[in-house]
């Protein structure tokens, strides 16, 4: 029998083992247990434990008495939590059973009637929540922060001329401020998706029990407001089964990543000495064990590896939940790793891409040296010629005659003399030169949005406002 004489369970009997004839098989016990990745949940439990034991305490369910011990308990653990001494065991295999088997060793059978009126089903979905709630805000801080390294590295090269690509070859001159600022954009949309996020993970699942509420007259507005969370989660049997806010939270993970590893795969080239564009400080860099004279962007290529990490997270909590009826499935209890798992690689990314951006050294000469190549101002002759008067598509071929004899003959476009130039359109008169040059290629694009210096650093100017 798993309780003894009085009704209470034997010291290392499940909570729900009167059931059964037989004990667990150890086998089944390490194949269940999730203790030894759910502990990092255990300071949310306890948050979660206590706005309820209070709530049982308000609405008369617990007396005073139990409360102040189940209080007393619950400050022993955390301190027990805080300096590692808290005797975590697989045979209460989860976080939820540690800590109410501890409080019960400390307070007695306080301890057994906290689980008054829910079930590790709300208990398990509220910590999540909280703990998810927490990792956000941490993400959002990380995401400002490299967004001011962002924006200070933009100011500094707001003039500096570089091509632009489509297609990796050259297409048009760009401010190297202007092609950072685009990642600005990216993360703001990022931070953007973290915030809807949290107000969706916000809400709370506890008094759903294990799936059709409670009969005890609880009051979740006074549990939730104590929490911080901004509503409750409507029905009992969603409150309990759904991980979208999960599967939403590695989706936004997936998507920062995406554009860290964007950022780092462009670093990775323009590291490349036939490009040279940029120098990674040496801290951020690993050698090879054979080659002595390679420097390796380790840093930026280990976060392009690492996107695949959270994509396969993202994707693992999609499969885990596309064949689950409600409501509570253990199938559940693969929600965690995935979750754990993006927290931890787009923490640890943001924070490493923030220190390599602050020591980046840029190769103003050898960015302005590649815009001259491939015929970056090709456009800006064709709307020079439109200006004038030619139809687009005219001066489009009129362009490409230029520059397929100008490749032929090893010159830039700048360096063709007027006669030659007049040769293709009578249009084209002494002023053309102004069109031709990279700084005037970057000054014509005044509007909002476009490369201009000036633009660039009003750019930056609203970015900065958008952080305050």
């Amino acid at each position: 029998m798993a309780s003894n004489k009085k009704g209470r369970p034997r010291r290392g009997a499940k909570p729900w083992s009167g059931r059964f004839n037989e004990p667990v098989a150890d086998l089944v016990k390490r194949y269940t247990a999730s203790v030894t990745f759910d502990h990092r949940l255990a300071e949310f439990d306890i948050q979660g434990s206590l706005a309820h034991a209070r709530m049982l305490r308000a609405v008369g369910v617990l007396s005073r008495r139990d409360g102040a011990a189940i209080e007393r308990g619950m400050a022993r653990i955390l301190a027990e939590l805080r300096d590692s001494t808290f005797p975590w065991s697989l045979e209460y295999e989860d976080v939820h059973l540690n800590i109410e088997r501890r409080l019960t060793d400390l307070v007695g059978d306080a301890g057994r009637r906290l689980h008054t009126a829910r079930s590790r089903n709300d208990q398990v979905a509220t910590d999540l929540r909280l703990y998810l709630r927490a990792a956000i805000d941490r993400v959002l801080g990380l995401i400002k922060l490299l967004q001011q390294a962002l924006l200070k590295l933009a100011a500094e090269h707001a003039d500096t001329v570089m091509p632009g690509y489509t297609h990796l070859q050259v297409a048009q001159p760009v401010s190297f401020g202007h092609h950072l600022m685009a990642y600005f954009e990216m993360l703001a949309r990022d931070a953007g998706r973290f915030a809807d996020c949290r107000r969706r993970v916000n809400r709370l699942p506890l008094g759903a029990a294990a799936l059709a509420g409670t009969s005890f007259p609880i009051d979740r507005a006074r549990v939730a407001q104590e929490l911080g969370f901004e509503g409750l989660c409507e029905n009992s049997l969603d409150a309990v089964s759904d991980r979208d806010f999960a599967v939403e939270f590695c989706a936004c993970a997936a998507l920062s990543m995406t554009h860290l590893s964007r950022f780092s795969e462009e670093l990775v080239i323009w590291m490349n000495p036939r490009f040279g564009f940029v120098e990674l400080a040496d801290r951020f860099c690993t050698g090879s064990s054979i080659m002595p004279q390679k420097k390796n962007p380790d840093v930026a290529e280990l976060v392009r590896g690492k996107t695949g990490r959270v994509n396969g997270d993202l994707v693992a909590l999609l499969t885990l939940m596309k064949g689950q009826p409600l409501a509570y499935n253990k199938d559940n209890q693969e929600d965690k790793e995935p979750v754990f798992d993006a927290v931890d690689t787009v923490e640890t990314s943001l924070a490493v891409f923030t220190a390599m951006l602050s020591g980046l050294s840029v190769n103003r000469e050898r960015l302005r040296a590649a815009a001259l190549e491939g015929y970056a101002t090709a456009t800006d002759l064709a709307d020079y010629l439109v200006r004038k008067g030619m139809p687009f598509r005219a001066a489009h071929e009129t362009v490409a005659r230029v520059v397929r004899d100008a490749e032929a003959q090893g010159r830039d476009l700048a360096e063709i003399k007027l006669p030659e130039l007049r040769r293709y359109s009578r249009l084209i008169g002494g002023d053309v030169y102004a069109a031709l040059s990279l700084e005037g290629s970057l000054r014509s694009r005044r509007h909002r949005g476009g490369t201009a210096p000036g633009t660039v650093r009003a750019a930056i100017a609203r970015a900065r406002r958008s952080l305050r």
